[in-house]
């Protein structure tokens, strides 16, 4: 039996590392790129209908058509399953209650379109796998995968859809500023291929001391202020955007152990040994960006 309606949670991510490795034939760029989700959420009710997909959406200039990767979720998800569970037609209305910055390096157009997913193979009973799903996810974006994965913390390779699970960062907090204008991961991409030589080894970051987890069972590392965080996106980002590294600073000087853009950007995250210096810091960095928010990773629990 069908459920009458569906609410799903869309967490946000950031990037603790993000090395670009090397370019694919087909223009994709190579990564090797440590994700945690955070507990930054947009939400997502579905609810069954008669037919066609219904997206109404909350935020300013959130797009309710197929420029949304939500309604492209649920129209892949229909395309490829039939979506009709028993065999009757059926559609479905959507409300997605957006929280997360658009365009923010945060992954929040994957994570809605993973929940999209994820909840359309419940409500309609279609019992796709999550690899199944997955295969259908990284046609919408290559972290769709990572957002449909039940594990809170993952490095990612390939380009970004083979996850190995490992443990999440746990003994701080994270602090997330978003300046308030939007970055476009392609354009960032292209930049960057522009501006590095195109073979793997001008591409391969080598820099020591690099967060990494590797092995799943080993926990992740405590952070510390030895710890190097590296984003390769963030060298192209920050000359068109200056503001970015000016945000980064202030963190650190307002107590942040490491700070660094996550993803494209231009969201930069701060983290925190010591919740009460993460709380000042957020009250400082609140009124004059409303874009911020203090979280926990996911799974640190």
């Amino acid at each position: 039996m069908r459920q009458a309606r569906l609410t799903l949670k869309a967490p946000a991510k950031i990037n603790l590392f993000l090395r670009v490795i090397g370019r694919r034939a087909d223009g994709y760029h190579l990564l090797e790129t440590y994700m945690q989700k955070v507990g930054l959420y947009d939400v997502i009710d579905l609810t069954p209908c008669a037919e066609g997909i219904h997206l109404h959406c909350s935020g300013d200039k959130v797009p309710d058509n197929r420029e949304n990767l939500v309604y492209r979720a649920a129209e892949l998800f229909f395309q490829a399953t039939g979506g009709w569970g028993c065999g009757l037609p059926s559609g479905v209305t959507i409300d997605l209650a957006k929280r997360i910055p658009v365009a923010a390096g945060l992954g929040g157009g994957s994570s809605d379109a993973a929940a999209t997913l994820r909840g359309l193979n419940e409500l309609f009973g279609c019992g796709c796998s999550t690899a199944e799903l997955a295969g259908l996810g990284v046609q919408l974006g290559a972290d769709v995968p990572f957002f449909l994965a039940d594990t809170p913390a993952a490095l990612a390779t390939g380009i970004g859809e083979v996850l190995q699970s490992i443990e999440p960062l746990r003994g701080c907090s994270v602090l997330l500023v978003n300046p308030g204008f939007p970055v476009s991961t392609r354009w960032v991409y292209q930049t960057f291929a522009l501006t590095r030589k195109e073979n793997a080894s001008n591409l391969k970051n080598l820099q020591e001391g690099v967060l990494e987890a590797r092995v799943a069972s080993c926990p992740v590392p405590a952070i510390s202020q030895a710890t190097v965080l590296v984003n390769d996106l963030e060298k192209v980002t920050v000359v068109r955007y200056p503001e970015i590294g000016r945000l980064k600073d202030e963190l650190l000087q307002n107590g942040a152990i490491k700070a660094l853009m996550s993803g494209s950007g231009p969201t930069v995250f701060g983290l925190f040994a010591e919740k009460r210096c993460a709380d000042a810091c957020y009250a400082l960095f609140k009124r004059r960006f409303p874009h911020t928010y203090l979280v926990a990773p996911v799974g640190a629990e």
